[in-house]
C-alpha cells in the first residue's frame, strides 16, 4: 500500500517526502479532530468499577 501511494506521487523524492509528510499531519489532524471525538461516546471509558468504596490500601484484606 505504502509503495502503491509512493509511486503515485509526484516530483523527486524530497517532494514525495513532503507530499507524504503532509498527508500523514492531515490523517492525524482528522482522526483527533472528527473520528476520536465522535467514536468517544460509543467506548466503554466511563464505565469504571472502581468506586472507592470498601477497602483501601494496599494488604488491607490481610
Amino acid at each position: 500500500m505504502y509503495g502503491w501511494i509512493w509511486r503515485h506521487l509526484p516530483g523527486n523524492a524530497w517532494v514525495r517526502g513532503f507530499i507524504s509528510l503532509v498527508l500523514a499531519l492531515a490523517v492525524v489532524y482528522a482522526l483527533f479532530q472528527y473520528v476520536f471525538p465522535w467514536a468517544e461516546p460509543l467506548l466503554p471509558f466511563g464505565d469504571v468499577t472502581v468506586d472507592g468504596e470498601g477497602t483501601s490500601g494496599a494488604g488491607a484484606g490481610q
